[in-house]
């Protein structure tokens, strides 16, 4: 079976980033294979892309969004988003990170894929993630960065 992958807002963003070459042709690559998973993201990566100044680039980036599955943001994953930062996990600063994080542990993906390497991609940050999913039963999660899957 595919293995379900989430997305969060800066794969997208280095898909079209001029100015950092070697994460943009990794990025390229990985969506190149990205028909080998499940891929999906959620309605806050559509709200931070809406939010990009130039709209050509706003156009180009919301483009990628076409054939993803995108999930809604519920009120249980804003409730787990503030359970991590309660926890210390995130600070509020870092709301959105949560709410990715929330987004795809509640609908069931099996890797996080990301370049947030300050606040997602990091192996203290996926430890105290998954120690408190584990804790309130719930799934543990991969995040890594495009390259690693």
């Amino acid at each position: 079976m595919a293995l379900r992958v989430y997305l969060d807002t800066s794969v997208f963003s280095a898909f079209c980033d001029e100015k950092v070459t070697d994460r943009r042709i990794q990025t390229e690559e990985f969506w190149g294979r990205r028909t080998e998973f499940l891929v999906s993201t959620s309605e806050l990566a559509r709200e931070e892309l809406q939010r990009t100044p130039d709209p050509t680039r706003r156009l180009d980036l919301l483009g990628l969004l076409d054939g993803l599955s995108i999930h809604p943001v519920t009120d249980a994953m804003k409730a787990l988003a503030v359970h991590y930062i309660r926890a210390g996990i995130f600070s509020e600063v870092m709301y959105n990170d949560a709410v990715h994080v929330a987004a795809a542990v509640l609908t069931w993906q099996d890797v996080l894929v990301s370049w947030n390497f300050k606040h997602l991609v990091n192996r203290r940050r996926r430890t105290q993630i998954n120690d408190a999913n584990i804790s309130l039963s719930l799934p543990t999660i991969d995040i890594v960065a495009p390259p690693e899957i």
